[in-house]
């Protein structure tokens, strides 16, 4: 079973899909992060995310390699540095991506943190290349609600796909003032760090939770994040193990119970505060 989630056009991508950062900086570890991408897309998980920051581009040259013969299978998401997000500057970084992951076009092409950027300027490079064929969606990155409210007011700016976050149970900052923004409008969260950068299995909160419902600490926290219906959640792993082991993640359906002990144990936000970014 695949959950899914809606954009707001209508189009229905993967709840589930694999994250990629860390990867492409190490030669000798290459072979393995293809081989569990693609071990990924052999389970279903067929939305990937990348970047030209991670690895300097190898990332995306990781997942080029890991889709040869696949591209067709995969929802395919990359994101442009704020510093190349001038409308000239969007188009020609999106070129650099296109040629190291091998195809004609991304799927999902995403602002990865505002910075210094005009997002209007961004947003017209994004029309640019909708209106050429080499992205189908655009989105944004780390954009707190100011920032959400400044993009809603740039021309084009009411057409963003997703935001892609720091949202896990430890961390529910976006939940006071982001997402109720974002749901309104019923625009997706995509959630990077669903596991805390590793850390969040290893809370001994979550373990003993997982040990009573008879799952894994990882598995508890991407079923609470997918149990949502409008999260996208991108767990990055070189392991083939632990790829099997989050895709099992989609069978588990949290019970109203489970889900207020999560609450009691990670409680959520109860004002505003900075966004969290890592």
């Amino acid at each position: 079973m695949q959950r899914q989630v809606t954009l707001p056009n209508g189009e229905i991508i993967p709840a589930l899909g694999q994250g990629t950062w860390h990867m492409g900086e190490h030669a000798a570890e290459h072979a393995a992060e293809v081989t569990a991408l693609q071990g990924g897309l052999d389970q279903g998980l067929t939305l990937i995310d990348t970047a030209e920051m991670y690895g300097d581009g190898g990332a995306e040259r990781v997942v080029g390699e890991a889709m040869v013969g696949r591209r067709d299978e995969v929802f395919l998401v990359s994101k442009v540095f704020p510093h190349n997000a001038s409308r000239g500057g969007v188009s020609k970084a999106c070129e650099r991506s296109l040629k190291r992951l091998g195809t004609d076009r991304i799927d999902l092409y995403l602002l990865h943190w505002r910075g210094g950027a005009s997002l209007a300027e961004a947003v017209a490079g994004f029309l640019d290349l909708q209106a050429a064929g080499k992205i189908r969606h655009w989105g944004v990155s780390n954009l707190d609600a100011a920032d959400l409210r400044d993009l809603e007011d740039a021309p084009g700016g009411g057409n963003v796909a997703t935001n892609q976050l720091l949202y896990n149970l430890a961390e529910r900052g976006i939940e006071w003032d982001i997402q109720p923004w974002l749901r309104q409008r019923g625009i997706p969260v995509m959630a990077y760090c669903p596991m805390g950068q590793g850390m969040l299995p290893s809370d001994e909160r979550l373990r003993r939770f997982a040990e009573r419902h008879g799952i894994s600490p990882a598995q508890a926290g991407l079923a609470w994040l997918l149990d949502q219906g409008d999260v996208i959640a991108i767990p990055k792993t070189r392991t083939p193990e632990r790829v099997t082991e989050n895709r099992a993640a989609l069978e588990i359906t949290l019970t109203g119970e489970q889900r207020a002990e999560l609450d009691r144990l990670f409680p959520p936000p109860d004002g505003p505060g900075p966004l969290a970014i890592v």
